[in-house]
């Protein structure tokens, strides 16, 4: 009889320990031009992000013109003074480069990818596009005719739609973001390439700009780079725009946009709140992920799991226009689909849900878990030049301080459950909420009615 063989395995890799981690930390400079300039060393990543931000925000906008901002941020990549439209895409092409663009209310962007061999070039076609843009009026009449077309498209989307009847709930007619951010057929059709041209030379000048540069930049003579190209932009000087006040009404009330034979309906429900300069802002963030942040959430947990009625649920809050002085706002929302017969169910244990956190509050677990998600997958989060170079676009648009992304991790970890809960309860009363639902009116008008969150609207879709 033969001895059994017996399997000799290597020993199992075992993980080293957690190497500290902090979200990375800009230098901030500034060119002869005037132009705000963030850079950050990032070793290893050889497709370098950088990110313009120009001060020109959508309330800026000529009365009548609403789209303007993001035509002519459109238009930025269809030819220079030096290059045709086409010219233009083959001259980013050969570098291999991206350039994508475009308008919010706090201003307009541009983000370049390129690889940090073909940085010169790259940025040189991007000063040519912000120093010397050829808004010709084939492209700008090609832009206009695009966009019109996709006004339509959008309508029909239920999720696009809902947006568009919250903004025009919640503020007050005269105000920007009541609109839609693009414009609507009637402001678009009215752009011309001159129309452009007027707002580019009101707004868009280096000295109320800033440039934010993320990527392995060792080798690389940045600031010579930078003067060649970006610094050869010229412009008047001039303070940045005020901040106007954001003001809504969050008087609770359902609004319903009319879609016959819908076999779902999609829901949007919100109201205003603190911006990110409110110390409440980490607790919030926390206390809103607890709520609607990810598939493990209290929203999911009942109205897809328990009871079926959804794939899935999302609560968040949106930045919408940030300002130190507080008179900034973010949205603050809940947002799904749920099957037509369901909806009043469903619109009914979403307010359980709400009253029972209010009552009860969140429990430990949930908001470790939650610091976990946030906290723990920053690192990976942030992998890219481009991730970075967002974030840190997103601050300076936001008049943040440029450590507030390493700082909200620390008061996030630091959060407890009671501050947690508190921040979420308050975030979503349950008598402040205005809901939108783009559905069937003849099947959820009436069991929505029944549930007394609101006076109910019904307007056509």
């Amino acid at each position: 009889m033969t001895e059994a063989a017996t399997m000799e395995f290597h020993p199992q890799p075992q993980a080293g320990p957690a190497k500290p981690w902090a979200f990375p930390a800009p230098d901030r400079t500034t060119l002869d031009n005037g132009l705000t300039v963030l850079r950050c060393h990032r070793p290893g990543q050889q497709v370098v992000a950088v990110e313009i931000l120009l001060d020109s925000p959508l309330d800026a906008e000529p009365a009548g013109l609403d789209g303007v901002a993001t035509i002519m941020a459109r238009a930025f990549s269809e030819g220079t003074d030096k290059h045709s439209a086409e010219e233009f895409a083959a001259e980013l092409e050969r570098c291999g480069a991206t350039l994508d663009s475009h308008a919010d209310h706090p201003g307009v962007r541009l983000a370049l990818e390129v690889p940090v061999s073909r940085l010169p070039k790259a940025l040189g076609l991007l000063a040519d596009a912000l120093r010397a843009p050829a808004f010709a009026d084939s492209e700008v009449e090609r832009l206009v005719r695009n966009r019109l077309d996709e006004i339509p498209h959008e309508t029909a989307n239920p999720a696009r739609r809902a947006a568009k009847e919250l903004s025009k709930e919640l503020f007050p007619a005269e105000s920007r973001m009541s609109r839609p951010r693009q414009g609507t057929e009637e402001t678009v059709a009215g752009i011309d390439s001159a129309a452009v041209r007027a707002f580019y030379e009101k707004h868009v000048r280096p000295a109320t700009a800033t440039a934010v540069v993320v990527g392995d930049l060792s080798g690389t003579d940045l600031d010579a780079l930078l003067a060649d190209s970006l610094g050869t932009w010229t412009g008047s000087s001039a303070e940045p725009r005020p901040v106007p006040p954001v003001t809504a009404d969050d008087i609770g009330r359902v609004v319903i946009v009319d879609r016959p034979g819908a076999v779902q309906t999609q829901l949007l429900i919100g109201r205003i709140g603190p911006d990110r300069h409110d110390r409440v802002w980490p607790a919030q963030v926390l206390g809103t992920y607890c709520l609607g942040g990810t598939l493990t959430s209290r929203l999911d947990r009942v109205l897809r799991e328990e009871k079926g009625y959804t794939y899935g649920v999302r609560a968040f809050g949106q930045v919408l226009r940030s300002a130190p002085d507080g008179s900034g706002a973010a949205m603050l929302a809940i947002s799904g689909s749920v099957d037509t017969p369901n909806t009043g169910p469903a619109l009914d244990d979403l307010w359980k849900v709400l009253r029972t956190l209010a009552a009860e509050g969140l429990t430990d677990a949930e908001r470790d878990a939650a610091v976990h998600n946030l906290v723990g997958v920053a690192p990976l989060k942030y992998e890219t030049a481009a991730a970075v170079a967002g974030t840190l676009a997103d601050q300076v648009e936001q008049r943040l301080p440029d450590d507030f992304q390493a700082q909200l991790y620390q008061q996030l970890a630091a959060t407890g459950t009671v501050e947690a809960t508190a921040a979420v309860v308050s975030a979503f009363p349950v008598d402040r909420l205005v809901t939108v639902l783009v559905g069937d009116a003849s099947q959820i008008e009436e069991p929505v009615r029944a549930l007394g969150i609101g006076e109910v609207t019904v307007v056509t879709g």
